[in-house]
């Protein structure tokens, strides 16, 4: 696919996020006529605070640096701290909407119903709108709703029957939440560290418990953002070598997890995504966090641990993660479901020509500038720029990359994950290679 007899191609992309954005761009950059639809009233996605479906909370800020997370064409402010809030982030996301002129081409309070592909190739996007619903046929369509908006619960439930109130992670908005009560976090990601230290400063009590052992990494070692001391690595090093050397260090500057009460991993580092945390290792040290193992059983507001120790709780927080969710696709585009969907570089449907998704990945460091390359990918193959293999190379490359994520990361969602500075690497190099197909295709 690309353009055609300098007709440019018409694209419709979804979600006006992060990734949304990048797509929108980069589409607009090589001339595509793009429309954008956005559900909610303003762009941004996760990041604006108070959005529906946005898990932001007030203390939230970016667990990776500042120079790791901007867009390439859009840096972020110098004098910024290494670590932005979110309301420095959502601004930013706007910032780069304005200084690119990109909200002519984004659709507010459009949200997608359906996307239906046609026999002529194209695709058709209905959408339900403010005044009367949408319906656009387009050469492409682009998936960026991100996967951080449907939360997920415990499956199946714990035994019992709980009396204390609950709430996922994805409805905190705030330490206020917490003043007074008797808390337990549940989870190993950010989101959990985040709110156990805000717990920490206002309940009454704040348990934190984990099923299984993370590595928690301080914001800062020797002196620097601790993401920027594995991107020199990984530029140089094998993932295996760059492990043990992280581990080394990790061992040296903080000490083993069990060394703070947490369970010991059973991964080694760089085989989950990390967990950054500066104050969660001083909450516990200080006794005002206390680790628990995972939940074995509830009874009225008492919680039992797999140590066999009770507690009681006035709040569960389950920061537990979400499904990934694409209610706008027809279930046969999705095979498995989408979080296990074999995409060609993370990107290209092999059996959809024209079906092209940005964002959904898990990366070891931050999305921005992984989306941005995804987009540009995207926008070349569509501008005629970049040519993909054959469909059977492309399953090939999908197959091969999965042995190799599930070798890494065993079965916690393989095909979405992804190696920060790998795989932007590894983007450069496919978008040259698909320029070399293209010149290849066009002498024939």
């Amino acid at each position: 696919m690309g353009a055609a007899m300098g007709v440019p191609p018409q694209v419709a992309v979804i979600g006006a996020g992060a990734a949304g954005l990048a797509a929108v761009k980069a589409l607009r950059d090589v001339g595509a006529a793009v429309v954008c639809f956005e559900a909610t009233d303003q762009v941004g996605g996760l990041w604006v605070y108070g959005s529906p479906d946005s898990p932001a909370y007030r203390t939230l800020h970016l667990n990776t640096s500042r120079g790791r997370t901007q867009f390439a064409d859009h840096p972020m402010p110098t004098d910024w701290p290494d670590y932005p809030d979110h309301t420095r982030v959502a601004g930013y996301l706007a910032d780069y909407v304005d200084r690119f002129g990109l909200g002519e081409h984004i659709r507010l309070r459009h949200a997608v119903e359906r996307v239906t592909r046609n026999p002529d190739g194209t695709w058709t996007v209905a959408a339900s709108g403010p005044d009367a619903p949408v319906e656009v046929t387009v050469d492409a369509v682009v998936v960026a709703n991100g996967h951080n908006r449907v939360p997920k619960l415990p499956e199946p439930s714990y035994p019992g029957t709980c009396t204390a109130e609950q709430m996922h992670s994805h409805d905190y908005r705030g330490p206020e939440q917490l003043t007074g009560r008797r808390v337990l976090v549940v989870g190993g990601g950010n989101s959990a560290m985040d709110i156990a230290v805000d717990a920490s400063y206002t309940a009454t009590r704040t348990l934190l418990s984990l099923r299984r052992g993370v590595w928690v990494v301080p914001k800062y070692l020797l002196g620097r953002p601790s993401d920027t001391l594995n991107g020199a690595l990984a530029r140089r090093l094998p993932w295996r070598l760059r492990q043990r050397i992280s581990q080394t260090m990790l061992s040296t500057t903080v000490g083993n997890p069990t060394r703070y009460g947490l369970p010991a991993p059973r991964h080694g580092f760089l085989q989950d995504h990390p967990t950054l945390s500066d104050g969660l290792l001083s909450r516990l040290t200080h006794g005002d966090v206390e680790a628990r193992p995972g939940v074995a059983a509830i009874d009225g507001d008492r919680v039992e641990f797999t140590d066999g120790r009770t507690d009681n709780v006035d709040l569960i927080i389950w920061c537990t993660g979400y499904r990934v969710v694409v209610p706008f696709l027809d279930p046969a585009l999705l095979g498995d479901g989408p979080d296990s969907l074999p995409l060609y570089r993370h990107v290209f449907h092999p059996d959809a020509p024209g079906l092209t998704f940005v964002g959904l990945v898990q990366s070891t460091g931050s999305a921005f500038p992984l989306v941005e390359a995804q987009a540009k990918l995207v926008a070349a193959h569509l501008a005629g720029r970049y040519a993909l293999p054959d469909p059977e190379r492309q399953r090939a490359a999908c197959r091969a990359d999965l042995r190799a994520a599930t070798a890494r990361w065993g079965q916690r969602r393989p095909a979405m994950r992804v190696d920060f500075d790998v795989y932007l690497a590894e983007l450069t190099r496919e978008l040259a290679a698909g320029a070399r197909r293209a010149a290849a295709g066009a002498r024939r």
